[in-house]
């Protein structure tokens, strides 16, 4: 594995930024964060130069696509920026009583949920914008962050109460509450992003606590047990995102396939990131 941290990538400079995803196609990825006079900004990256260094290098490849200031496309106003490529918001989804904190496509991107600081989650019906399908009321704290189990029967959220929720999508309603492991937990961490394996079999949690010791919680979809967890971050952990491919691990003498393994990596407060590769209940991978 190898951890890249290309110069270019950044917001005018020095200002922060708070979430990373990538293009479905594996052609582009987005950084959100703050912009001039700490405005909210979206940039649209190419990733090309990021994958290939020959494309890093040719002045003829583009690296920034579309720079969005205060959810308006264009160039912003004052810079010198160049839009390669023109975006453009086709609605704005009003509901919220507070700033949202993450929000989550479901598969096939039938819905769109979104966390707030109002302590609830709202179901979005992308088919008819700005329809709201349901709002998930149940939790009393700020909601962080929230994740679509892969087949699309439920929606975990996690939340500042100490709370892991996993809820239905058959009627909205909650399947399972999970507190223990983050009964020693405080609200310390800005975000709380947890996420769904690809086989859907488990669901990783962030800022959860052992023994006195910071974990990401694995949480099983087979009677939503809590007994197991990974641990090595010596601060809380505000964020983990599965691999989305499920990958096969290979025999180094024959090349033959011996195992399916899911790849899944978790950040923490500690400026650290894990990188850990995950087969049924043996952990053989490691940190970066």
């Amino acid at each position: 594995m190898k951890l890249l941290k290309p110069p270019w990538i950044n917001h005018d400079g020095d200002k922060a930024i708070f979430s990373v995803d990538l293009h479905p196609d594996g052609s582009r990825f987005a950084t959100g964060g703050q912009g001039q006079d700490s405005s909210g900004r979206v940039v649209v990256w190419n990733l090309k130069p990021v994958a290939l260094e020959k494309y890093e290098e040719d002045e003829k490849v583009p690296k920034l696509l579309c720079m969005l200031d205060q959810h308006l496309g264009g160039a912003v106003f004052g810079s010198n920026v160049v839009n390669v490529e023109s975006w453009r918001s086709v609605t704005t989804l009003r509901g919220h009583n507070g700033d949202i904190l993450d929000v989550a496509w479901s598969p096939g991107d039938v819905w769109l949920a979104s966390a707030s600081v109002d302590n609830n989650v709202i179901v979005w019906n992308t088919a008819k914008w700005p329809e709201q399908v349901q709002i998930l009321r149940g939790h009393t704290g700020l909601v962080k962050g929230v994740t679509w189990d892969p087949v699309g029967r439920y929606l975990a959220s996690q939340a500042d109460d100490k709370s892991l929720r996993i809820w239905r999508t058959t009627d909205w309603t909650t399947e399972e509450k999970i507190i223990d492991p983050f009964s020693e937990c405080g609200g310390t961490t800005t975000v709380l992003r947890p996420s769904w394996s690809p086989d859907g079999q488990y669901l990783v949690s962030a800022h959860a606590m052992n023994n006195g010791g910071p974990t990401a919680q694995i949480v099983e979809r087979d009677g939503w047990n809590t007994d197991k967890d990974f641990v090595g971050h010596r601060k809380p952990i505000t964020c983990v995102r599965f691999n989305p491919n499920i990958l096969e691990k290979a025999d180094p003498k024959t090349g033959k396939s011996v195992q399916y393994c899911l790849c899944v990596a978790i950040g923490s407060r500690d400026a650290q990131l894990f990188y850990l590769v995950y087969i049924a209940e043996e952990t053989f991978g490691g940190d970066s």
